[in-house]
């Protein structure tokens, strides 16, 4: 495999099929623009050869550049049937990665035309992402394929066959859940690089902790064992969890859907949950559902953590909600030990509390203080190995102060569960302060009980995975 470093990292990217639009080359101009990419751009369309785009002059080819002014990343974005020669024309110039941005290959039946693209890249040593795809996301390489991300480079590593979720992600993982982007690769019909090409790469990146993968199809079975294999060694050797939400398993629209999209078939879900035990991938249905687990991945510690939970609510209903939700997902809220419950009467009174597992604190719940001793309370509790606050539609400084001073004393995982209860501006904007304290000091905030639920019985599997296979070298 060639040394991806240059793609992530390129000094210098040329566009051809750039234009004033906000569309096409002209989209990903403006994404060079906002993520102030800071390396030379060169700009390439015949028809407006000579002209200024943004202050960068436009060339007519990728031929009339000097051999001294090599691009290490081009990304096509002209038509299907002019792309093998504006690749020959990469190919020539020395270009080491290419992004075909352009559909119109395998996915709608043009496969002759792909095989050719295909031909032209392996006869000039060039590697291509795509047809039919964004390409590359690197905060640290000041490249990007969103108009909206932050420049903040983070632990998640992302693979995509779609672009526009390549954008959504990005937006949730960073925006909702304060987890930030190492590299993200839209690879579309992945006729050249591949999704196991960058699997591989993140086995080696110390910048990518969490993997996160959006599938429609995998080519071929020597590309599924490797995939089998480089998950697995991300999973056992690096610890490095991978996240696959796998599309295209039921619904014969959905697999149209996916061959005109990707060019390729889905598989079925028995092959992907025996993928899933055998490599220790983690499998989720929906793009929250993947970064919701990412950001419990990067705040929680799955060495402190087991499958008993220990739940705390303001109100008796969602705390029931929550408790019902984890024992359907697999684990357990075990009863208190008597010295809590001893500690907890202490403060606690017996009107409108009930001193047990879940705990609901009724209207005492209003106290930040008596919260605060409660979260305390329970961190000392043996049975349990992580607390997860119900939080009421409370999000003033006081309530704040005290979950962040309880998380400074306890040894335990917290995590506060913030469901949306009314449609209000004024929650919205206290909700979002609450939440960026709340991440400062570790605390990971989840948006619903379900995904509470998902996720701590997916950081259990995972954890347990690694034991079992631990054991078995022992």
């Amino acid at each position: 495999m060639s040394n991806l470093e240059r793609l992530f990292y390129p000094k210098a990217v040329g566009i051809i099929g750039a234009n004033k639009e906000f569309f096409g080359g002209g989209y990903f101009l403006k994404c060079l623009e906002f993520s102030k990419y800071d390396k030379p751009i060169y700009l390439f369309n015949p028809r407006l050869k000579g002209e200024l785009l943004d202050g960068i002059k436009v060339y007519s080819s990728i031929m009339e550049i000097p051999e001294e002014q090599p691009i290490d990343y081009a990304i096509i974005a002209v038509r299907a049937q002019y792309c093998p020669k504006v690749l020959e024309e990469c190919g020539k110039k020395k270009v080491p990665y290419v992004c075909i941005f352009t559909s119109g290959f395998s996915e709608v039946g043009n496969y002759e035309l792909e095989k050719e693209i295909s031909d032209i890249a392996r006869r000039y040593n060039v590697r291509v992402i795509g047809p039919n795809c964004l390409g590359v996301h690197s905060p640290k390489g000041r490249l990007t394929l969103s108009l909206f991300p932050t420049k903040e480079a983070g632990e998640l590593g992302i693979i995509s066959q779609s672009g526009t979720l390549s954008n959504a992600i990005i937006g949730l993982a960073e925006t909702t859940c304060n987890t930030y982007i190492s590299k993200l690769i839209s690879i579309g019909n992945q006729i050249d690089l591949n999704v196991v090409d960058f699997l591989k790469y993140f086995l080696k990146d110390n910048d990518t902790q969490i993997i996160g993968m959006y599938l429609e199809n995998i080519k071929g079975q020597k590309a599924g064992n490797e995939l089998i294999e480089t998950v697995r060694q991300l999973s056992l050797e690096k610890q490095k969890p991978v996240i696959i939400l796998k599309v295209g398993f039921y619904g014969e629209s959905t697999k149209e859907a996916i061959v005109s999209h990707t060019g390729g078939m889905a598989g079925s879900p028995q092959i992907w949950k025996a993928f899933a035990k055998q490599s220790g991938a983690i499998l989720v249905q929906s793009t929250k559902e993947l970064v919701t687990l990412a950001m419990g991945f990067k705040y929680l510690d799955i060495n402190k953590i087991n499958r008993n939970i220990s739940v705390i609510a303001v109100g008796g209903g969602t705390s029931i909600e929550l408790s019902d939700l984890m024992e359907m997902h697999n684990l357990k809220v075990p009863k208190l030990s008597e010295n809590t419950k001893d500690q907890l009467q202490e403060f606690l009174p017996d009107v409108n509390t009930i001193l047990r597992n879940p705990l609901d604190l009724g209207v005492m719940g209003g106290s930040p203080d008596n919260l605060k001793r409660a979260f305390i309370t329970l961190d000392n509790d043996p049975n349990i190995s992580v607390i997860v606050f119900i939080q009421p539609y409370r999000y003033d400084n006081a309530y704040t102060k005290a979950i962040i001073g309880a998380k400074s004393e306890m040894k335990k995982p917290l995590i506060c569960v913030a469901n949306q209860m009314i449609e209000d501006t004024n929650e919205y904007r206290s909700k979002l302060r609450h939440k960026k304290e709340a991440f400062k000091v570790g605390i990971p905030i989840f948006g619903s009980l379900d995904l509470t639920a998902k996720a701590l019985d997916r950081i259990c599997s995972f954890k347990e995975f690694l034991e079992r296979h631990k054991n078995n070298e022992n």
